[in-house]
């Protein structure tokens, strides 16, 4: 009896994880689906799954609505920009609070759990404000230098150095290395699935970002791959559902590849984490 609860009980388990999972998945395949098919397919009503023809040409529409290459370059030099200069901010960091006790330190990381709290729309004003005097706005500057610090990072590599033995650190520093040496030879390697991970995070957010290039920017010339795929959205005859999903395909490709790239760092530093 309790061998046939237990069975029951794990197919309830299974059940329930592929139900979510579908919830999570659907939305997806339904905007992989829309992206191939033709207008007419679109507006159909009941929908199908799959297209009667496969529209490739949806995709070549799409990209050939701007300058969606000068869109993604764009993008790949501010999510790469911010990624170089959260890891060099982010690293000293964590390591200070993880590894040093210095009068405020409690304080400090307080505040780093604060800002965590804050959104970014709330202090937007007084960022554009700075930048503009700054004669930045309308620039890539405008993009990365907001973001040039992470506070989720230095919560996140700061409690993964923390689980490092006192044991490694010491017999590092009897061996006459200095504290760069040990952070970035020592901390950082043993770190790795926590920075793969945060590295990703930090990419996937700041390559959909639409909210700050939007407000920061004006012209093309700096625009990033979201700002261009929103253009999509109206046309003269009216929304093109199926030119707009291609172009987030193209938008969600690099992330996807990303993902099944680092997905083994990802399981690890959730273990690392865990232990």
């Amino acid at each position: 009896m309790k061998r046939v609860g237990a069975i029951s009980l794990k197919t309830a388990e299974w059940v329930g994880l592929l139900v979510v999972a579908l919830l999570f998945v659907f939305p997806f395949l339904w905007m992989a689906s829309t992206a191939f098919k033709t207008m007419p397919e679109v507006r159909q009503f009941p929908p199908t799954m799959l297209p009667e023809s496969w529209e490739w040409s949806n995709f070549a529409h799409a990209w050939e609505s701007g300058p969606f290459l000068m869109y993604t370059v764009n993008s790949i030099l501010v999510a790469v920009g911010i990624l170089v200069l959260q890891f060099l901010t982010a690293v000293p960091a964590a390591y200070a609070f993880a590894r040093y006790q210095f009068p405020g330190r409690n304080l400090l990381f307080g505040l780093v759990l604060i800002v965590l709290m804050i959104p970014g729309q709330v202090i937007f004003l007084p960022i554009y404000v700075q930048l503009s005097g700054w004669g930045l706005v309308n620039t890539l500057w405008s993009l990365i230098i907001p973001y040039a610090a992470s506070a989720f990072g230095i919560f996140l590599l700061r409690q993964a150095f923390m689980q490092v033995p006192d044991e490694v650190i010491e017999a590092a520093r009897l061996d006459n290395a200095s504290e760069w040496k040990i952070m970035w030879t020592i901390m950082v390697p043993m770190a790795k699935p926590v920075l793969v991970t945060f590295g990703l995070f930090s990419f996937i957010y700041h390559w959909n970002d639409y909210f700050w290039p939007l407000i920061m920017t004006n012209s093309d010339e700096v625009r990033t791959l979201p700002i261009g795929i929103s253009s999509l959205h109206m046309s003269d005859g009216g929304t093109l559902w199926n030119v707009m999903m291609a172009g987030n395909m193209i938008l969600i490709l690099p992330i996807l590849v990303i993902f099944f790239v680092a997905q083994r760092h990802i399981i690890k530093a959730f273990v690392y984490q865990s232990k």
